[in-house]
């Protein structure tokens, strides 16, 4: 009986598509659990880091502390990565009216990551560690925010008082609080530019006039960097 070349024909259309289709989907598959792999390996780096800048000297302690901040870390990646912006539909900004970009859209999808990830972090660190040492790991998954943006209000404040030095450092533990929530440096500085802007709104509130005093500090950084820029341009005598 001789071949159906039609059917022949039509079974080859349908399988060599799925045969050239499984390859991709396999090299697809092995890359992403690379990514993953490599992923927990720096997770792990950084949370064992951390923990040794504490020097606990108690291998068991540092080990939960380690364990604590690797579990958190990890939640936070997975939940980035599977709540991409396109999860957060477009519209507005209610406060500005300006449409959400594609950044406000992710850190937007990122805020919702449940609380409980938050408190078993807190919760894990305390079982171990002293407020200080606890503030210390927060302050390194902020890269040390909190005292560098301090250093600056004084900087551009000289006279600034103890009660506002005090509220302005309580914005900024706030927003560390919230940061380390936050996948990445350019999300964790957004939430530090809100307490910032609650920061100025409070000094304004005081008698201050934020845009006034930054002015002058920036002016002031021009000069000296003018100057320093002439001098080293003199020719010598």
């Amino acid at each position: 009986m001789k071949p159906n070349i039609a059917l022949l024909f039509a079974l080859n259309v349908l399988v060599i598509p799925m045969a050239l289709c499984a390859q991709p989907v396999s090299t697809n598959a092995a890359k992403s659990a690379d990514a993953t792999a490599k992923s927990d390996a720096d997770v792990e780096k950084k949370a064992a880091g951390w923990v040794a800048s504490l020097s606990l000297g108690d291998s068991a302690k540092e080990a939960r502390v380690k364990l604590v901040i690797v579990t958190h870390l990890k939640a936070v990646r997975d939940w980035h990565n599977s709540h991409p912006p396109e999860t957060v539909p477009e519209g507005i900004n209610p406060v500005t009216g300006k449409r959400l970009i594609q950044f406000d859209r992710q850190v937007i999808a990122d805020s919702a990551i449940p609380k409980t990830v938050h408190e078993n972090l807190k919760t894990g660190l305390r079982k171990d560690l002293s407020p200080e040492q606890v503030e210390a790991i927060l302050d390194k998954y902020t890269v040390g925010k909190v005292a560098f943006t301090l250093k600056g209000y004084h900087a551009i404040v000289p006279d600034l008082t103890k009660e506002e030095e005090s509220t302005i450092q309580g914005f900024l533990k706030q927003a560390r609080e919230e940061a380390v929530d936050y996948k990445n440096m350019n999300e964790i500085s957004a939430i530090f530019e809100i307490y910032k802007t609650k920061s100025e709104q409070y000094l304004n509130s005081k008698g201050r006039d934020w845009r006034a005093l930054y002015k002058s500090y920036t002016d002031a950084v021009r000069a000296r960097k003018a100057a320093a820029t002439q001098t080293t341009n003199s020719p010598a005598r």
